[in-house]
């Protein structure tokens, strides 16, 4: 028997108090649902599981007391030598590829974890690996690698200490940088200080919630440009679920920056007064015809909720229509009725808009008034003027009643006249 085989066959001995111990040791590894094996400090395989058999497609006699070089690459022999090396002098090693060919010539990607193999006095006789089939992570991290590689967006990988180690073109027609000049590189090499402190502020919260959204990074073109962008990003993983770095998506915000940059200036030029909201009706930005028509200084309208200028139940009817504004994009004619810096309660009609951010959510409204005091007061003289229009028509009528009245007794009294005259003529007739 080989000396190295103590650990299956002579700890097992009745009188060695380690017997138990031994015998679940190979309990465990017999219904290991992982393939593992047992292997002499030269690499021959001592014993070895029914995972290693389904594995590699070999028989039991193929497999105890073969040298693992046998499935192995010489290369990979000494790797797996130089793993066994670290196995005695640390107790264990992780995470080292191999690449074992099995019985129809598959080479079947594995990670080997190893600890070390103590005989009854504790010294290091061998080494229990335990393979992992890597086939389909490595099939998962390919496909992954297509999607970035062919991702439209610029995309990254770094590790927790914001090494960039995977780029696809998109971050180098971004930033205009070689390869070389971007992998195992920092990303503190392209942003600020300041960004990379925020950076490694958002690699923590990718740590804690696996993911983190619209962080804003400027990096460094290499002709010099500061390209503004946003960051999205999510955990990358290790085999064992541990978080190892982080996959980041950024998206050129210099079109919508722009596009915002236009918004604004639309908003501060209007010549109606133009304010946003968040959803709850917090103003968040507010041109100066708002200033004008309220009277209150900028410091007294921004961060304030519209609740301060309008009545509770306004209020209410704000909030509905903002309900609107998420449901239907717009809402048209909403009354308003603000309170100004001097208390003039002042009638405005609210058309508002959907304020949304670049994944297209709702998050809050553009808000555009419409002064009504003058409309009102023309109201108000035209609603007068109808009224006195109305009196005039009624004094004409009755003017028009008394003329008219007089007219027909004129017409009734000639009537009389000429029958006066016929009944004269008459009399004057017979009396002739």
């Amino acid at each position: 028997m080989p000396e190295s085989a103590v650990s299956t066959t002579a700890l097992a001995r009745p009188s060695t108090p380690k017997t138990h111990v031994s015998l679940d040791a190979d309990i465990i590894i017999k219904n290991a649902p992982d393939p593992v094996f047992v292997s002499d400090l030269e690499g021959k395989i001592l014993s070895a599981n029914d995972a290693v058999y389904e594995l590699l497609g070999f028989r039991t006699d193929e497999v105890l007391e073969q040298s693992l070089s046998r499935f192995i690459s010489p290369e990979e022999t000494r790797e797996f030598t130089a793993a066994l090396r670290e196995v005695i002098e640390r107790g264990a090693t992780r995470n080292a590829r191999l690449n074992p060919r099995s019985a129809s010539g598959e080479v079947i990607s594995t990670t080997l974890n190893a600890s070390a193999l103590r005989d009854a006095e504790g010294k290091v006789i061998g080494a229990i690996g335990i393979l992992r089939d890597m086939r389909e992570l490595d099939k998962a991290r390919a496909y992954a690698d297509s999607l970035i590689k062919n991702a439209p967006d610029p995309v990254f990988v770094s590790d927790l200490e914001g090494k960039i180690l995977s780029a696809n073109d998109a971050v180098y027609e971004l930033l205009g940088f070689r390869t070389d000049e971007v992998l195992e590189q920092s990303l503190s090499r392209f942003i600020s200080p300041e960004e990379t402190r925020e950076f490694t502020a958002a690699l923590r919260e990718v740590i804690e919630r696996g993911v983190i959204r619209n962080t804003r990074l400027n990096p460094r073109s290499a002709s010099g440009e500061v390209i503004p962008t946003s960051l999205n990003a999510s955990a990358l993983r290790d085999a064992d679920g541990r978080v190892i770095g982080a996959i980041g998506i950024l998206r050129d915000m210099r079109e919508l920056d722009k596009a915002l940059a236009y918004s604004d200036s639309l908003i501060k030029n209007a010549p109606d007064p133009v304010f946003v909201s968040d959803l709850e009706g917090k103003i968040l930005q507010a041109n100066d015809a708002v200033y004008e028509l309220l009277g209150f200084r900028p410091d007294e309208v921004l961060e304030q909720s519209l609740s301060r200028f309008i009545s509770p139940e306004e209020t209410r009817e704000f909030l509905a229509a903002l309900r609107e504004v998420i449901e239907r994009g717009v809402t048209r004619n909403a009354r308003l009725n603000p309170r100004s810096a001097s208390g003039e309660v002042i009638p405005t009609t609210l058309n508002a808009s959907a304020l949304r951010d670049t994944d297209g959510r709702v998050i809050g409204a553009i808000g555009i008034l419409r002064d009504m005091r003058a409309y009102e007061k023309v109201v108000r003289d035209l609603q007068e003027s109808k009224a006195e229009l109305q009196e005039k028509i009624l004094d004409l009528e009755k003017f028009e009643e008394v003329v008219v009245g007089r007219e027909l007794k004129m017409i009734a009294l000639e009537k009389e006249i000429e029958n006066l005259k016929r009944e004269l003529n008459r009399y004057q007739g017979q009396i002739s």
